[in-house]
């Protein structure tokens, strides 16, 4: 699959190469017995071609197409997929954050993106995208083509931070609309109310999708680095307010942790993969460990 998109870096890719296997083992444990073979009592819409390579199935080689381009094309399905995923990612403005010129959490999270849709349809699997803030702004059904990866990215180049969130609402909204279960994968600071978000989540389980929740910080925000007194502006309400940081440091550290404690108790009680991570830990080596961890007997 041609590179040139920015959000899936060559030094990246390199080392997630070998991921498929063990992403193939994530994704059997979670979907197995969710897609029976299209080739099995059902039509399916052809699609597009693509090249032949070593290990695809010789009767679905096109000899037309070889008698044309003296090239072999294999044809290409909307429903040959083995599973559905579907990824959820947060564009609202607080995603924009980002402290002492790092990553902003929403680059962050578009690298993620970028890297398991590579993966999935790499492995002949279907991606679709979702992106919002308090509405959905990016709705991509899910597909396995070339084409349509190369249209994800192509959409994932354009998104900036939005305004405000609402998690919770939005979650409902496409738990409502998903009727084939599939994998849900959430990319997002989750700032929005716990126990609302926590429900949200519950409606996806509810309609028996299996769940990933990749939970996105800047450090700053798990450490609160400022020394002296500072004033804050909410990215997606432009509220500010002044702190001094020797002052509420504990008070902020108590509140930061219970908040992440809320979602971890609660995605575990769910059964929901919970996965904390921030945007200074390379995405890929974040996500090569939880896959090994995920895949791991």
């Amino acid at each position: 699959m041609q590179n040139g998109y920015r959000f899936l870096e060559p030094q990246a890719l390199a080392r997630v190469k070998n991921l498929s296997v063990v992403a193939r083992g994530v994704v059997e444990g979670f979907i197995s017995g969710l897609h029976a073979s299209p080739y099995k009592g059902f039509s399916v819409e052809f699609a597009e071609h693509r090249e032949y390579v070593p290990g695809d199935d010789p009767r679905r080689l096109d000899y037309r197409m070889l008698g044309r381009t003296d090239r072999l094309y294999v044809k290409q399905y909307e429903e040959e997929t083995n599973m559905r995923v579907q990824i959820l990612l947060d564009t609202s403005g607080s995603m924009g954050y980002r402290f002492d010129g790092g990553l902003t959490k929403l680059e962050y999270g578009s690298y993620l993106t970028a890297v398991l849709a590579y993966l999935m349809i790499r492995q002949q699997d279907s991606v679709g995208l979702c992106t919002f803030d308090r509405e959905i702004r990016l709705d991509m059904p899910a597909h396995g083509s070339p084409r349509h990866f190369r249209e994800m990215m192509g959409r994932l180049e354009a998104i900036s931070p939005g305004g405000e969130t609402d998690v919770s609402e939005t979650l409902h909204k496409l738990a409502d609309r998903f009727k084939r279960r599939c994998l849900i994968v959430l990319v997002s600071d989750l700032y929005d109310h716990p126990d609302e978000v926590i429900r949200a989540l519950h409606h996806f389980r509810h309609r028996r999708h299996e769940v990933i929740v990749f939970h996105v910080f800047d450090r700053a925000e798990l450490e609160l680095p400022f020394r002296d007194p500072v004033a804050l502006r909410d990215l997606e309400t432009g509220q500010r307010v002044e702190i001094d940081p020797a002052y509420v440091r504990d008070s902020y550290a108590a509140q930061i942790t219970e908040f992440i404690d809320r979602y971890r108790r609660a995605c575990a009680e769910a059964q929901i993969d919970y996965v904390r991570t921030d945007t200074s830990t390379p995405y890929d080596l974040m996500l090569t460990r939880y896959l090994a961890a995920r895949n791991r007997p």
